[in-house]
């Protein structure tokens, strides 16, 4: 058994053989069958990181496309993340309202010591899906927790890790896939995620330096450039 299973096995107080069988048959797509043991140490490792609990589901693996899995936080887990850190200090929504519709919502996250709050605004007409049960039916709650799990992000730099409705629109483009190692996909994952054209330069320093001579770094750098046209076209839209 590994470190990682034998650390999350002592903070739940579940014997390790219990926690593997519990967590390959409840959490894992396909109760498990083709997870490899480094997917399943990696997946345990990233809820060791943020001391979340894969027997409630704050943390669960969902199905890449073409199989193979990918560590998922749901909303509870990212809550929990945010008000466990040391410095988070309060968190409130506001909703932005255009001819009476809900046009975004306002997060802001007080952190202890800091005079002002990290604020981030989330906008329907960018962030709902189309032909998505849940933003059919619960907009509003989808849009709260969009703008909870990214002003999370720039409260206290958690990276690494994606929610549910992120999830789903990766598998949709093809982001995640059945070969990709932990490390790939989350650099795959880095990348889609970078908010501006300086964030998406910086981590390309880092990764051409890291797969440079690796057959990856042409699949990266195709979603890099992917990623720098999506910026660059909202810079356009934004100066309109």
């Amino acid at each position: 058994m590994s470190t990682a299973l034998a650390q999350l096995s002592k903070r739940l107080d579940v014997s390790e053989g219990e926690l593997h069988s519990i967590v390959l048959n409840t959490v894992m797509p396909n109760g498990g069958r083709g997870v490899s043991n480094d997917q399943f140490v990696t997946f345990i490792a990233v809820a060791n990181e943020y001391g979340l609990n894969p027997m409630v589901k704050e943390i669960y693996a969902f199905p890449a496309k073409g199989g193979g899995i990918q560590p998922i936080v749901s909303i509870d887990g990212w809550l929990k993340i945010i008000n466990n850190h040391k410095d988070f200090n309060g968190m409130v929504f506001e909703d932005v309202r255009e001819d009476g519709k809900l046009a975004a919502i306002k997060c802001k996250i007080y952190k202890k010591g800091i005079e002002h709050p990290v604020e981030v605004v989330e906008y329907m007409d960018e962030c709902k899906k189309p032909n998505s049960e849940p933003w059919s039916k619960w907009p509003s709650r989808m849009l709260r927790h969009k703008a909870a799990i990214q002003c999370g992000r720039y409260a206290f730099g958690l990276s690494g890790i994606i929610d549910p409705d992120e999830a789903e629109r990766y598998k949709d483009v093809g982001v995640i896939e059945k070969e990709d190692t932990a490390a790939l996909a989350e650099r795959k994952i880095e990348i889609m995620n970078c908010e501006s054209l300086d964030d998406l330069v910086e981590l390309w320093k880092k990764t051409n330096d890291e797969y440079k001579g690796k057959p990856e770094l042409s699949v990266l750098n195709e979603l890099k450039n992917q990623k720098k046209d999506e910026l660059m076209n909202v810079g356009e839209d934004t100066n309109d």
